[in-house]
């Protein structure tokens, strides 16, 4: 999809399907799955200690092993570039969808 046409998306609604074919690479997937995983360890590290450095761990976890799926495997730019907070709310519906079978791993 063209930047135009993401400039176009009005809702998150509009915008998962668009999310969703910036992820057709398994392994991109993957990775994403992978870093929010880690993501999530690191927050209940950060809850567990009180240590904000798992924040910034959790961070790069989540980040860098999505933006790695991008970079390497899926060969686009990270949605989040673009749109930030419909694409943290993409991953983490991905993430459910995984989880729960409704997208293969």
């Amino acid at each position: 999809m063209a930047t135009d046409a993401l400039a176009s998306i009005r809702s998150f609604a509009e915008f998962y399907p668009f999310y969703l074919g910036e992820h057709a690479n398994r392994t991109c997937r993957r990775l994403h799955f992978l870093g929010s995983s880690l993501a999530l360890l690191c927050l209940g590290a950060l809850l567990v200690t009180g240590q904000w450095a798992w924040l910034v761990a959790g961070l790069l976890c989540g980040y860098g092993f999505a933006w790695i799926g991008h970079f390497v495997f899926e060969k686009n730019r990270p949605a989040s570039f673009r749109r930030p907070l419909w694409s943290f709310m993409g991953d983490w519906r991905m993430y459910f969808e995984i989880w729960t079978g409704r997208l293969p791993f």
